[in-house]
């Protein structure tokens, strides 16, 4: 016989006085429109309506008034346009500031020592000029300058200039709060140096070589805007320079705020230049630690067409101090379109090594393969065979044969692609 079913026994009773069950069967039913108006706006949203309410408003009536009095509407549209440019430019200086305050002021330590190591170091350090004279600040000039006119300072070991003692007094206080400076506005009588005629003796009074990284900040961006390009220059050799490289000296890396320091510098690509870049090369002591530093800026910052070419000119023609080839890689690989006067420029550049007897570093080979990757079609057939013949007396097992195959697998300057080839490459 088949098995009974189990018979299904439902646990919950028909009739129960308990509430809850009672009440779970309950359909929930719309509220009706009037409970809905009885439930109040929130603040935040009725003060966002308002906001809203009144905005249209005054839309309504800069309508009706451009109606009336159009001339009135474009200037006050004029003053209105400029206020938020204003505002722009306020906004961009505070997160440029917050960048500063949010950091805890180095970097760290692995930024820059991937590409330095001490056999590249020693290498580059017999390519130093022997006995090369201490870089000079804002102070050795200003010093040497009131010497000269007063011989009764020659003693001393700061003097000060001759001026009214209480503008001496002013900015020595000035000199005195910069050295202890982390962030907010900078005192009003410092904005006012970039108006004044004697600014160098003014700035030498607030001791720039004891402002505080974050001050160095503030003053490269306030002078980049508003000094000359030939008073800019000044300052980026005489002040801004000496404190990043003894900061590096010091530190071995470079504080956040003087590497934002030198970014700013490039709003003004001559004066940088003129007053950091060449400066830098000519001494014959930058090492490739300061190199790597500047060199990461080049690279991450955007520079015009112009100055690059300038820059690479300059380089090319002056005296080889071993870092010099880390900066031009950097600027080649920008792969801007040079002059040819710049181009024969760098080939004359590297004909100067045939003779050489020292070893060349890495850096130096690195420079020589990107120059012939980027402008290879730019090059003359005279230019590829003396550099063929350079690459036999400066020889680096694994960059040469790569610079070889560029020189002899490229046509020349002012020659046209070979049909023939550029139909097999095609099929």
């Amino acid at each position: 016989m088949a098995k009974k079913r189990d018979r299904i026994v439902n646990t919950q009773p028909f009739i129960s006085d308990d509430a809850s069950v009672a009440s779970s069967r309950k359909r929930s039913k719309v509220p009706k429109t009037h409970q809905k108006l009885e439930k109040l706006i929130e603040a935040g949203m009725s003060s966002k309506i308002m906001k809203v309410a009144l905005d249209q408003q005054k839309e309504v009536e800069d309508e009706e008034n451009a109606e009336r009095n159009p001339i009135s509407t474009v200037f006050a549209a004029a003053a209105a346009s400029t206020a938020k440019e204003e505002q722009k430019v306020l906004e961009e200086e505070e997160d440029d500031i917050g960048d500063i305050d949010e950091f805890d002021g180095k970097f760290e330590e692995d930024i820059y020592q991937e590409d330095i190591n001490e056999e590249d170091e020693k290498l580059f350090e017999s390519f130093f000029v022997k006995n090369a004279p201490p870089q000079r600040t804002l102070a050795d000039i200003i010093i040497k300058k009131i010497k000269d006119n007063d011989a009764d300072l020659a003693e001393e070991e700061r003097p000060d200039p001759k001026m009214d003692p209480k503008i001496t007094n002013l900015y020595k206080g000035v000199g005195k709060i910069l050295s202890e400076y982390t962030v907010g506005k900078m005192p009003k009588a410092f904005v006012l140096i970039t108006k004044m005629e004697r600014w160098e003796d003014v700035l030498y009074l607030t001791e720039p070589e004891k402002w505080s990284p974050n001050a160095m900040y503030q003053a490269t961006r306030l002078f980049a805007h508003h000094l000359k390009d030939t008073q800019i220059q000044r300052f980026y050799n005489y002040v801004l320079l000496p404190r990043v490289r003894e900061d590096i000296r010091k530190n071995k890396r470079l504080h956040f705020a003087l590497y934002q320091s030198l970014k700013k510098s490039l709003y003004k690509s001559s004066a940088f230049n003129r007053g950091i870049l060449f400066p830098l090369c000519k001494s014959g002591t930058c090492n490739l630690r300061e190199a790597v530093i500047l060199g990461s800026i080049l690279e991450k910052c955007s520079i015009p067409v112009l100055h690059s070419c300038v820059a690479l000119h300059h380089l090319a023609e002056m005296e080889y101090c071993g870092t010099t080839s880390y900066f031009i890689k950097t600027l080649l690989e920008k792969k801007y379109c040079m002059p040819y006067r710049v181009l024969d420029a760098l080939v004359a550049h590297f004909m100067r090594f045939v003779d050489e007897i020292r070893v060349m570093p890495v850096i130096w080979h690195q420079c020589l393969l990107t120059f012939v990757q980027r402008y290879k079609y730019e090059l003359l057939k005279e230019d590829k065979e003396h550099l063929q013949t350079l690459l036999k007396r400066q020889k680096h097992h694994l960059v040469t044969p790569e610079i070889l195959r560029e020189l002899q697998g490229s046509r020349n300057r002012g020659e046209k692609d070979d049909p023939m080839l550029t139909n097999y490459i095609l099929f």
